[in-house]
Parts: C-alpha cells; structure tokens; sequence
C-alpha cells in the first residue's frame, strides 16, 4: 500500500507542476478516486512539498 501511495503522489506532484488546482481538477488529471487522492495528498503536504489556499468554499493545492 505504502508504495502505490507513494506512486500516486509522483502523479499529483506532475500535475501539479502547471501550477495550483483545486480538488476537483486534480483528481480529473490524476484519474484517482478519492481516498487514493487524499493520501496522495497527505503524503506530500507531510514532506511539506504543497501548499493549500481556500477561496469560496474551494481548495487549491500547489506545490510549495
């Protein structure tokens, strides 16, 4: 499991390298589901590799 968490944050990481998206685009360019994307997530805000912003109820993510 720890492995293809890790394999599904290289995919957040290189959809994130065109700049910030919120949830919801960035599970479309990764194809996660959901849970596959928030430990994706959790993973790399962990190393401290991301960054979050809240604008009208929608959080971005991008990388820090």
């Amino acid at each position: 499991m720890i492995e293809k968490i890790g394999f599904n944050a290289g995919l957040v990481w290189g959809a994130l390298q065109n700049g910030a998206q919120d949830l919801k685009a960035l599970k479309k360019a990764t194809k996660l589901k959901n849970d596959e994307l928030a430990f994706a997530i959790g993973w790399l805000a962990r190393e401290g590799k991301l960054t979050f912003a809240e604008k009208e109820g929608e959080i971005s993510v991008a990388l820090a």
